[in-house]
């Protein structure tokens, strides 16, 4: 099944239909809309995937932003990746206190920020370490733990 499929298939679920009867109420036989979702949607006539598409409440232009939007997702962090971004980030701010601190923000070091700004440079090194963490994950993760496409 191809990205387009899996986001069409999943939206009938979403939409309470069973493939039949959403086959049904766009006025296509039950087994092109299996063909279609089985073999991609690439195949299909592009009669039939407008059909679907009005059928779902989408023009064919939104299926594609879809298409491209999950493609574009990033992997989600799992316990361990929370667990390694916490102890990194928790390195990085030990690095960045007491007498041996060598890092300012805004031309203070970080003993002399005030609760705010030390919350701020926190998140904003949590954010930069989760980002580098599921791009990494992305980048390295094994062509045969993907989805298919």
């Amino acid at each position: 099944m191809d990205k387009r499929a899996k986001i069409i298939d999943r939206l009938i679920t979403e939409q309470g239909f069973s493939k039949k009867a959403f086959a049904e109420s766009i006025g296509i036989p039950p087994t092109t809309l299996r063909s279609m979702l089985e073999r991609g949607i690439g195949k299909a006539s592009v009669d039939n995937v407008i059909k679907v598409c009005n059928g779902l409440g989408l023009t064919v232009d939104e299926l594609e932003m879809m298409v491209k939007k999950e493609n574009n997702e990033l992997p989600e962090l799992n316990d361990k990746d929370e667990r390694d971004i916490q102890k990194e980030l928790q390195k990085m701010i030990d690095n960045l206190e007491g007498n041996g601190a060598y890092a300012a923000f805004d031309g203070n070091s970080f003993d002399d920020m005030d609760e705010e700004d030390k919350e701020l440079l926190k998140s904003s090194l949590e954010n930069s370490l989760r980002l580098a963490k599921r791009l990494a994950k992305q980048k390295f993760t094994p062509k045969k733990y993907k989805d298919p496409e």
